[in-house]
């Protein structure tokens, strides 16, 4: 069924669980996700990024997607369409009126003051629709030359002030990860995530889930992390076995076989993270 993140998340965190969010990039991503999910009788978020979303041919397409295989496949569990850091105002409208039940303004880069200001217009457009609004506050920066994070973390008093002023649903502060796949070393802040948890009534968000061993990502739930984000993982096991697959099958043309051969990578990924709940 499709819904927006607020109650499936709300849900999570009084249970001290985590929802996932998988990316997507194709119909085929989608659907190994949906599969697996419903399979597995958990909810989940299919998180699409404008990139992704101008691969797969614009909002409306992603959208008819998702609802789509929803419905053919019969895919009983909650499931929440997303937009992934949304970079404007304009992006966050155009997936709400394509039929997006969640978004993610990231306005993170600019001062509090502005970033607010921002997510405002977002929310105010979004209730409207019965969607559901994250926004990011700090910055993960990258990795520096000693493998740690050199982006800026949240802080409590800060992110009270974002929650409390912009009326967002759930928000993603930054605690010490990175996007892509996480090979430095280890900057996670659980003392911050403890705090922000505790303080705040909206679930948290950890951006940056991948290249996180599953202890790692059972910590941050453990420490009041409700959301996880997952692409680079995904993208990297489905790689690694279409890589291994056209080493034995070299004379294979047929797309449908070359792509298919990485479905079991992401559905068995797709099961391993979800397993921390366990």
């Amino acid at each position: 069924m499709l819904v927006n993140s607020k109650k499936m998340l709300q849900k999570a965190k009084k249970e001290n669980q985590v929802v996932f969010q998988f990316n997507i990039n194709n119909l085929e991503w989608t659907r190994c996700i949906l599969e697996e999910c419903d399979r597995l009788k958990v909810p989940v978020i299919l998180g699409a990024s404008e990139g992704a979303i101008k691969y797969m041919g614009g909002y409306d397409v992603v959208a008819s997607i998702c609802f789509s295989l929803i419905s053919d496949l019969n895919i009983k569990t909650d499931v929440c369409l997303h937009l992934d850091h949304g970079s404007s105002v304009e992006s966050c409208k155009q997936a709400i009126d394509a039929g997006f039940n969640s978004v993610m303004i990231d306005t993170s880069h600019l001062p509090l003051k502005d970033n607010i200001e921002k997510v405002q217009e977002v929310v105010s457009y979004a209730k409207n629709a019965n969607v559901s609004v994250e926004a990011e506050i700090g910055s993960m920066g990258q990795i520096n030359q000693e493998g740690l994070s050199i982006g800026t973390n949240a802080n409590l008093k800060d992110t009270l002030t974002f929650v409390k002023e912009t009326g967002i649903d759930s928000v993603a502060p930054s605690v010490g990860t990175v996007h892509g796949i996480y090979k430095g070393k280890l900057n996670i802040d659980y003392k911050l995530i403890k705090e922000l948890a505790t303080s705040l009534k909206v679930p948290l968000v950890l951006h940056g889930g991948s290249g996180l061993d599953l202890e790692i990502l059972k910590k941050c739930k453990e420490a009041g992390i409700t959301k996880i984000n997952i692409n680079s993982d995904i993208q990297e096991a489905w790689s690694k076995s279409v890589k291994e697959y056209l080493k034995t099958n070299s004379e294979v043309i047929d797309p449908r076989k070359i792509i298919g051969s990485g479905f079991k990578a992401i559905k068995d990924m797709v099961a391993a993270k979800i397993n921390i709940n366990n």
